[in-house]
């Protein structure tokens, strides 16, 4: 079961939305260690949080030769109007149809004072450069986070 994901596991081969209307495959990313992230919704306040962090550590990520990818249900003209409101200099890719939140097992049941709906679980997945899972975090908690998964990378990065 996808939810069931490892370290060690090759990531989904699945394809995204992007803001410019095209379509990315991740597979299309390898060659490079890739930091996928998935949030609830743009433009709210731990969401933005977490894209300024990526953002403002982005020029590190890039030195140390990784990708970053934030992925949501928004569409690609609202990940294209949050990018601009906030100056985020990371790339955002859209899920529509669940896709790629149920094959890396971050569309789960959600409960919020009493209501039970579907929505996604903020997680973040470091893959490597062939496309396997180095690093899972789930239930993130973003104060801090960006920096610990950018830590991660680079050591990754020095293999």
């Amino acid at each position: 079961m996808a939810s069931d994901l490892q370290p060690g596991d090759m990531a989904p081969d699945v394809s995204l939305a992007t803001p410019d209307g095209g379509t990315l495959a991740l597979a299309q990313l390898r060659g490079r260690p890739l930091v996928l992230y998935f949030y609830p919704k743009d433009d709210t306040p731990g969401c933005t949080t977490e894209a300024k962090d990526f953002s403002a550590l982005k020029s590190a990520f890039d030195m140390a030769g990784i990708d970053i990818l934030g992925v949501s249900k928004n569409t690609p003209a609202q990940h294209a109007k949050f990018a601009t409101k906030h100056g985020l200099t990371i790339s955002l890719a859209s899920d529509p149809d669940d896709s790629v939140c149920e094959a890396f097992g971050t569309w789960i049941e959600k409960s919020l004072y009493g209501r039970k709906y579907m929505g996604i679980d903020r997680a973040t997945f470091l893959i490597d450069a062939e496309g396997r899972i180095v690093r899972i975090w789930r239930k993130v908690k973003v104060p801090g986070h960006a920096q610990q998964v950018l830590e991660a990378g680079e050591a990754l990065a020095r293999g």
